[in-house]
């Protein structure tokens, strides 16, 4: 019987959770609908084997082993880390490189969530809210400062922007479209209050976004240098991070009622209900580090192969980092936000695709700028016509989307529809995007020489 309860793990030795110790970690931690999604890709590990390991800390190791690498629906994922560090080394294929790197980090993602939210049952609510915010798009983050390292500023812009698009049309899209024809006969409501302080934030991100832009159309274009446009998106930067740390403050303290509400309702039978922590604190941080560093390690070669990637199928670096990146990168959540909806769950679906749209937009965006600023390479906000259109639209549909609180299949269809359309046009958009990258490295060829004179 033993063997079905969870474990707590600390200093080698395994022992049972006691009721008490059970209602003393209870919902402390405050889960996030982040968690709630990845939670149903879990599954529980059979520790009966293990527990029959008669030395303490080889037990300990064993039973860590199982809980972080195999204690997810999609662990067969993990397989495409050694193949990718092994095609890398060997030079197999640039292509190649960059397609399982791609499937490697959609686990790395799950389990960084589990890791956080097993550190978070020992700090509590607070740091394990904070860990929630800072870690929830820790890969997106990752690759994006790599490719700022790499000098290349327009795919940190597309993966990102990719990525909120992503979040808004294709994960709620498909989210509202399944729970809608799984629940046809039901009506399918939702707290608008979460909803409503997204969206506000979400326009707020694309008022930074849209002003360098005008700014650009407003000037002369002969006399304009370009710093006018870059001090306003550092000033941007600085706001939106700003509204970044109220946001949380409001999450977490003010307002925690609001973002708490769908947690009551994601308890479920076929979730792995985690109300107890399976692994000790000093093993989750330990195999939190560890992941954080093959995240690092993926996401460089990623990087690395986008181009190699483009030219071998024919796309367009923009196609790839606006419509794959973000896809194959949040795929575990995505799936979590999408079963939730056919549970007739909309709170954590929203939870999930709202909340990472919000967290990039005004807080990865921003912190990719000014990290780019500390290192010296010049990023602005200004993410050129199409691509600003793009996110405006998008953010103005899913607001008229969740305007009245309810949901059916035929707004979650438009969602798709419209996802589909922006893949269209950026997938169109090679041509246009080589000669604009031409043009690019012409100025910045002339620029550089104008430097050393």
């Amino acid at each position: 019987m033993a063997s079905t309860e969870p474990w707590l793990l600390e200093n080698g030795s395994v022992r049972c959770l006691t009721k008490d110790m059970k209602h003393g970690h209870g919902h402390s931690h405050g889960r996030t609908a982040h968690n709630m999604s990845s939670s149903s890709l879990r599954k529980k590990s059979d520790l009966t084997l293990v527990s029959k390991v008669r030395q303490g800390s080889l037990r300990n190791i064993l039973v860590n082993l199982q809980e972080v690498l195999l204690g997810t629906k999609i662990s067969i994922l993990f397989l495409a880390i050694p193949f990718a560090i092994a095609a890398e080394c060997k030079n197999f294929g640039r292509s190649w490189v960059f397609v399982l790197s791609l499937l490697g980090l959609t686990p790395l993602a799950e389990r960084v969530s589990f890791l956080t939210e097993q550190i978070a049952f020992y700090t509590g609510p607070t740091v394990g809210g904070l860990l929630n915010a800072t870690c929830g798009n820790a890969t997106e983050l990752i690759i994006s400062i790599l490719a700022l390292v790499r000098h290349k500023v327009d795919v940190v812009k597309y993966s990102l922007l990719g990525s909120i698009l992503s979040n808004l049309l294709l994960v709620l899209g498909t989210s509202l479209f399944c729970g809608g024809i799984a629940n046809i006969g039901k009506e399918q409501k939702f707290d608008r209050k979460q909803a409503d302080v997204n969206a506000i934030l979400l326009f707020l991100g694309l008022l930074c976004h849209v002003l360098p832009l005008m700014f650009r159309y407003a000037g002369n274009a002969a006399e304009l240098t370009g710093t006018e446009s870059l001090a306003l998106s550092r000033a941007s930067c600085i706001v939106m991070l700003i509204a970044y740390i109220s946001y949380i403050v409001f999450q977490l303290w003010t307002h925690r009622q609001l973002f708490e509400a769908s947690e009551d309702e994601g308890e479920d039978s076929d979730v792995v209900s985690d109300e107890s922590p399976v692994i000790g604190f000093w093993s989750a941080f330990v195999w939190l580090v560890l992941m954080t560093a093959v995240i690092a390690l993926l996401s460089e070669y990623v990087v690395g192969t986008i181009e190699a990637a483009s030219d071998s199928w024919g796309l367009s670096v923009s196609f790839i980092s606006v419509i794959l990146l973000p896809i194959v990168g949040n795929a575990a959540e995505h799936a979590g936000a999408i079963i939730f909806a056919f549970k007739n769950k909309l709170d954590i679906t929203l939870g999930v695709a709202l909340g990472s749209a919000t967290q990039i937009a005004i807080f990865v965006i921003p912190l990719s700028a000014i990290v780019a600023w500390i290192i010296g390479i010049d990023m602005n906000l200004d993410f050129n016509l199409i691509e600003t259109s793009c996110l405006a639209l998008s953010i103005i549909i899913t607001t008229f989307t969740l305007q009245d609180g309810t949901s059916h299949y035929l707004k979650g269809l438009v969602l798709l529809l419209c996802y589909i359309v922006i893949g269209a046009c950026f997938f169109i958009s090679r041509t246009s995007n080589n000669h604009a990258d031409t043009v690019n490295q012409s100025f910045r060829s002339s620029d550089e020489g104008i430097m050393r004179i």
